[in-house]
């Protein structure tokens, strides 16, 4: 008996979503909420600054993920091309905040760092929004400057003058780890774009002594650099953090002593809602949290990088920079602090994307999703319009 053939309806419409995007990282979102509340409700009820309110961080993470997500969906209605006009002006408009930040009683300085603008009840972090702008404009200057990029005067100069004053501003805040981030994202999208070889491994070797120079040079950077080669050796001095971090681990083992049951959150691993989110999770959930967390972002980033990759056989040459881009971002800024917390790098003041407390940072990674989802949406229209 012959099977009736079944034809698809050539008006059907297309999937609008990316489900291999979407819902991991809808997942880290959520197990950040989770793990956000573990980490903080200890610091928060022996706080008199949280009112002794065991939910305080909770609260303000909820209420940021669900500006976040609200956020999203807005800018998702916002086609790409808007985003491609606008690129310039809204890194102008992060540049003049990050120089806002840094004058005289307008920034709030936290532990020595001057990184945040108080805005009422909330701080604005504008580092967080330049990963974002630097991510839109480079890609845009690289769309445009693409015949120029074997150009050291007109393709690489430009970018590299504009990406040096930014990097001053940051390290006089000082935000070093938003300074590699952003640098990271700046040369990989000039790198896609097809810069010369020659002028991008002259670039790295610059970068890398640069690196080293400014290192060098800081007292508290080589501290951080010797505290991070030998935690053991001064566990109670500059080695604190990465020693605990380093404990948490080792107690989590392989599925973790049990969700709310971590002995170093209770006032012994300092920042483990933010910067050390990943250590209680370790010690929580064991390798299995950890390694459920490290394939969410490779998920997220693989899934970047393809959407990026079919704009660019679509002849999409922004949108395809754009999604590349965004999961260079994401994935650097989650191996640098996944790096950190289990010390394979040296300490620095990341957050995990997705899941660290921190208003302007999930924020912007919401945005930067759902820019990155719109991309998805319009390749998949492009296709369905050239099928029919």
């Amino acid at each position: 008996m012959m099977r009736p053939r079944i034809t698809p309806r050539k008006n059907a419409a297309p999937q609008e979503f990316d489900g291999w995007l979407l819902w991991p990282a809808l997942a880290l979102l959520m197990l950040g909420l989770v793990m956000v509340y573990s980490a903080s409700i200890a610091t928060a009820e022996g706080s008199r600054f949280t009112g002794h309110q065991p939910a305080y961080f909770l609260v303000r993470h909820g209420v940021f993920v669900v500006i976040g997500l609200i956020a999203a969906v807005v800018v998702f209605q916002v086609p790409l091309r808007v985003w491609q006009q606008a690129a310039p002006w809204l890194f102008i408009a992060a540049f003049v905040l990050l120089v806002l930040v840094l004058a005289p009683h307008v920034g709030r300085s936290v532990n020595g760092a001057q990184r945040w603008l108080p805005l009422g009840p909330v701080n604005l972090q504008p580092s967080e929004l330049m990963k974002l702008f630097a991510v839109l404009y480079a890609a845009d200057y690289t769309a445009r400057k693409l015949a120029d990029m074997d150009s050291l005067r007109r393709g690489f100069a430009p970018m590299a003058g504009v990406m040096l004053m930014i990097g001053f501003l940051l390290l006089r805040e000082p935000d070093f780890g938003a300074f590699v981030v952003i640098i990271c994202i700046a040369t990989s999208i000039l790198f896609l774009g097809g810069i010369n070889a020659r002028l991008f491994g002259a670039l790295v070797v610059v970068l890398l002594a640069g690196f080293v120079i400014l290192i060098w040079t800081s007292p508290y950077r080589r501290e951080r650099i010797f505290g991070f080669m030998d935690p053991w050796q001064d566990a109670y001095g500059k080695g604190y953090q990465l020693s605990h971090a380093l404990i948490a681990f080792g107690r989590g083992e392989w599925f973790g002593v049990g969700l709310g049951a971590s002995v170093e959150k209770l006032f012994y691993l300092p920042e483990a809602h933010t910067d050390f989110l990943l250590a209680v999770i370790a010690e929580e959930l064991g390798f299995v949290g950890v390694a459920t967390v490290i394939i969410l972002f490779a998920l997220v980033v693989q899934r970047a990088f393809a959407i990026g990759r079919q704009a660019l056989q679509l002849d999409r040459v922004y949108a395809g920079l754009v999604a590349q881009g965004t999961g260079i971002w994401l994935g650097v800024q989650a191996f640098i602090n996944m790096g950190v917390n289990m010390g394979l790098l040296p300490t620095k003041g990341l957050t995990l994307p997705l899941m660290s407390y921190g208003g302007s940072g999930i924020v912007v990674n919401c945005v930067a999703l759902s820019i990155l989802l719109r991309i998805d949406y319009e390749n998949r229209q492009l296709m369905q319009g050239q099928q029919v």
